[in-house]
């Protein structure tokens, strides 16, 4: 993004799918340790970092996208409760070891079992009933307390969405919820995508008002790159006036799939106009503002 724009987002996202399993790299080959360093580092330039767990299926150990039923069975007296709970220690670890030189503990919008609205993980809404997702995500924030936790901020974000009933449906409550979310991807063609933001932007921000939330758009990205001013002539006008806190861009794994501008690619330029149009916040306006507690 430097490279396209001069400046470093402000804000910055990491999976730690595969941490259950006691490996040193997540699911797209990145160590944990350099996930640590970078986490730390970011936030010493006074930088965001969020976090998404893209968790293996407990029952058979195979990924997310692994929906062979198992969320029941994860909970409170089920057979693999306590191999979620030795998954969630593990986390738990990596949570805590997010320290400054000072021993500080770095927060961290910490956004779990994301797009459950969705039917392509074993949390979505075909593999488990609303009750008991939300129960497993009661039960997650429960243990990462218990485990000591103490420098999360949850999100809570589904998959793009039609009616305001839908938002709510899956919603375990104010108190386990510190920032509302939703993810909305260009699949379906430019005139569709800018109607979902709109519309589910708009929908998110009506129960955010309700419920005293911040809201953000935690994942997007656009799966048609050929459009060179697609940032200007597409995305702004989907967001614009919407109130978003951020948006998070997922990543670039190849040349073929990619959702972040990079130096010669088509509408890197345009990302540019987009940025100025929208005067956005970067990594060195964050050092502009100062926080005080209460």
């Amino acid at each position: 993004m430097e490279e396209v724009t001069g400046f470093f987002p402000a804000i910055y996202g990491w999976d730690v799918g595969n941490i259950e399993l006691g490996k040193k790299q997540n699911l797209d080959g990145v160590a944990f340790d350099f996930i640590r360093k970078e986490i730390i580092n970011i936030h010493k330039k006074g930088g965001i970092n969020t976090i998404s767990w893209h968790i293996h299926n407990p029952e058979t150990k195979g990924n997310s996208w692994d929906t062979t039923t198992v969320v029941p069975s994860i909970l409170k007296g089920g057979k693999n409760h306590m191999i979620y709970e030795k998954w969630v220690a593990k986390l738990a670890i990596f949570f805590k070891s997010l320290k400054t030189e000072d021993n500080e503990s770095i927060p961290i919008i910490f956004r779990p079992f994301h797009e459950m609205n969705g039917n392509w993980f074993w949390w979505g809404a075909a593999h488990c009933t609303t009750e008991e997702y939300k129960a497993l995500y009661r039960q997650t924030f429960q243990l990462l307390k218990e485990q000591g936790v103490d420098n999360l901020l949850y999100a809570y974000s589904p998959n793009t969405l039609k009616t305001p009933e839908e938002y709510e449906k899956y919603y375990p409550g104010d108190e386990y919820v510190d920032i509302l979310g939703i993810d909305i991807y260009n699949y379906g063609g430019d005139d569709l995508y800018q109607k979902n933001l709109q519309q589910g932007i708009t929908l998110m921000r009506d129960f955010a008002m309700v419920h005293g939330k911040p809201y953000a758009l935690t994942e997007t990205g656009n799966m048609y790159p050929e459009n060179p001013k697609w940032w200007t002539e597409v995305f702004e006008p989907g967001i614009k006036d919407s109130g978003i806190s951020w948006f998070l861009l997922w990543r670039n794994a190849k040349p073929s799939h990619y959702f972040a501008p990079y130096p010669g690619e088509a509408s890197a330029k345009n990302f540019s106009e987009f940025a100025e149009n929208m005067q956005l916040l970067f990594l060195n306006d964050l050092k502009k503002f100062k926080v005080t507690a209460k």
